[in-house]
């Protein structure tokens, strides 16, 4: 069973299940989960080396200045630099943990790159990181002589003061060049809200949101029909065009009208290929 079928297959029966109600606008936030999971995995098939590739990486150091440029996105491809927040709320390494926290929420944000005093990003400090410092200071627990691994690395982070000892190192990070269905990847990977953006230096840029980058892979109704009515006049001649009607909802095209044979196969074909087309309806009578 795939994604979809595994998804469909749940929502049916929470949908049937009697001891929960389904909310009107459960449907449409299925499809678009739906339509945001096909694009990651369109990403995930295209970019199967993305760990390899400079594009999207997670860095303990900044890279050299002689690494290698990333290739560059195919036509029609959105990159990073489109939908990153500039300038980028930031904490500075020495930051005292009691001022992280009025930062986190003045910029109602969970978690935070920290740069060094050239701008490099070091490291992420979050809400979790906080919350093990002040509950180290609230309660005094001491890991015993059998606790567990993790159990004393927080233990000793929680006894640091500044967002150099409290933060996660290294930071994942995305370069500005990369493309947004990379990011989107890496970041269903990573289970991150917030990216920083960093230049080939290590430096900080900006930071991209995660739902920046789901509204940037789902392109509207109104989007896709533009794009299919594109492809009805580069692929039909001219005294076929006007035959032809194009609806497009919730991802699902619609083709009504008449064509010849011959050209509705290859207009079809053409619009299976689009990544945000869910399903063709062809309605399309033969032409003359």
């Amino acid at each position: 069973m795939d994604a979809h079928e595994n998804l469909s297959a749940q929502s049916e029966a929470r949908r049937q299940a009697p001891d929960r109600r389904w909310s009107p606008g459960e449907t449409t936030r299925q499809d678009v989960l739906l339509r945001y999971l096909g694009a990651v995995a369109a990403a995930a098939a295209g970019h199967g080396a993305l760990a390899e590739r400079p594009a999207a990486t997670a860095r303990p150091a900044p890279p050299s200045p002689s690494s290698s440029p990333s290739p560059f996105p195919e036509p029609g491809q959105s990159v990073v630099r489109e939908v990153m927040d500039v300038p980028a709320a930031h904490i500075r390494a020495d930051l005292p943990y009691r001022d992280i926290a009025r930062v986190l929420a003045r910029e109602q944000a969970g978690a935070l790159p920290v740069v060094d005093a050239e701008d490099h990003v070091v490291g992420v400090v979050s809400e979790s990181d906080l919350l093990a410092k002040v509950a180290f200071e609230a309660s005094g627990h001491r890991p015993g002589p059998i606790g567990g691994l993790r159990e004393r690395r927080l233990h000793g982070k929680a006894r640091g003061e500044t967002a150099a000892d409290l933060m996660t190192s290294p930071a994942i990070t995305v370069l500005p060049g990369a493309t947004v269905a990379e990011a989107a990847w890496l970041a269903a990977l990573s289970r991150l809200k917030r990216m920083p953006v960093t230049d080939r230096e290590g430096r900080l840029v900006g930071v991209v949101r995660r739902d920046a980058l789901l509204q940037a892979l789902l392109r509207d109704d109104a989007g896709i029909r533009a794009e299919v009515e594109a492809m009805v006049e580069a692929t039909c001649p001219p005294a076929d065009r006007d035959a032809v009607q194009v609806a497009v909802h919730d991802g699902i095209v619609e083709l009504t009208g008449r064509m010849p044979a011959a050209t509705a196969r290859r207009l079809l074909a053409e619009i299976e290929r689009i990544a945000d087309v869910i399903e063709v309806k062809n309605l399309l009578g033969p032409g003359t």
